[in-house]
This record gives structure tokens, C-alpha cells and sequence, in this order.
């Protein structure tokens, strides 16, 4: 069995790193540099997009984040991350919204999209506002986004809220910081940050 992760440790990259560390797998790193090597030919081979993260398991290349979590969950079961018969709706629900709704409406937040009636009718998420105050419904619902234990989908949607937090793209609402805490005190959270964080100090 043989893990590569391929990402940056200013990238959504640390969405993947924390997942393989709740996970427990033995990877490899490779770290790309985004005006070089990201762009590189070889690594367009493995992810013609030239983002990262990637992730090869086995030969097998998995790119985008919610996918890598959901992956990685059904590759390890023994971590017991994946969703249980009674937690797949709420699991694939959110971990698509997050993935879609939330990411979309986010980023064209942080770009100063504003999109105006008409526009809501046509894009996927409506209006920013409805989508953060679903989001904020779904985290209050439960002490976890799938019920009351940690799975895959809180290592995606809790990224999500954050850093959405962290660097504005989200308001800071009591529901999200409390929601946020208890995955930041998480050993595997901490092990992750600190792993990507120490690549950002040898890069400085």
C-alpha cells in the first residue's frame, strides 16, 4: 500500500493532510511550489487542473478535498470515520454543501461577487446569506455535522467554517466557534497544523 500527497502548505492541501492523520496512514509528502512546479508537466499528469491537493493511493489518483475525505474514510475503516447507516444523510448532505453551496458562495464573497436577484435564480446557492444560515443550522443541530461522533465529512465542513473564520469569508457566529473548537483541540488537528506549518517555516 503506498500513499503520496501531493500539496502545498498554504492550500487546501491541509484539508487532505489533516484526513490522512484521522486516518492514521503511512503517506508520503511532495510539495509543490505554485508558480513551478504545480504548473510542471509531470504533475499535470496527475492532476491536469495543476492544483493541489492530489492524492495517490495504490496507483489510483483522488483530487478534490470532500472527495479525498470521503475517500480515505472508505479505504481505512478501521478509523471509523465513515458514515453509519443512521448518519448518511445528514453525512453526504452537508459534505456536499459544504463542497458546493458554501464553497461557491464564499469565494465569490471574498472576490466581491455580489450576485443580484436574477442572478440568484441562476447560480446554485441563492444568495450568501441563505447558504451561511443553513450552514449555521446544520453545525447547531448536532455536536457533530452527521450526529454526535466525528466523521470524514466534519474534517471537510469544519475546514470550511475555520478557516472561512479565519480569514473573513465567514461571520463570526457563537455556532461556529464553538463548533470550530471542538475540532481544533482534536490531536489529529493539531498533528496536521503543525506538520504543515513547520514546511511553511522552512520555506519563510
Amino acid at each position: 500500500m503506498t500513499l503520496t500527497l501531493y500539496t502545498n502548505p498554504m492550500s487546501r492541501g491541509r484539508i487532505a493532510r489533516w484526513m490522512l492523520e484521522e486516518v492514521g496512514a503511512t503517506y508520503e509528502t511532495i510539495v509543490l511550489d505554485y508558480d513551478t512546479t504545480m504548473k510542471a508537466e509531470a504533475y499535470r499528469a496527475v492532476n491536469p487542473m495543476a492544483k493541489v491537493p492530489a492524492l495517490i493511493h495504490d496507483g489510483k489518483t483522488i483530487t478534490e478535498c470532500a472527495a479525498i475525505c470521503s475517500y480515505l474514510a472508505e479505504a481505512f475503516p478501521d478509523a471509523e470515520l465513515a458514515a453509519q447507516a443512521n448518519e448518511r444523510a445528514d453525512y453526504y448532505r452537508w459534505l456536499f454543501y459544504a463542497a458546493g453551496p458554501v464553497e461557491a458562495a464564499t469565494g465569490n464573497r471574498a472576490l466581491g461577487v455580489v450576485p443580484d436577484a436574477a442572478q440568484q435564480r441562476m447560480i446554485g446557492y441563492g444568495s450568501f446569506d441563505r447558504v451561511i444560515d443553513v450552514l449555521e443550522q446544520a453545525v447547531a443541530a448536532h455536536p457533530y455535522i452527521a450526529g454526535d461522533r466525528f466523521t470524514a465529512a466534519d474534517v471537510y465542513v469544519g475546514s470550511q467554517v475555520i478557516w472561512g473564520m479565519q480569514f473573513g469569508w465567514l461571520p463570526k457566529r457563537a455556532t461556529f466557534a464553538d463548533y470550530a473548537a471542538r475540532l481544533t483541540e482534536r490531536p489529529t488537528y493539531l498533528r496536521a497544523a503543525a506538520l504543515d506549518d513547520a514546511l511553511i517555516a522552512v520555506a519563510a
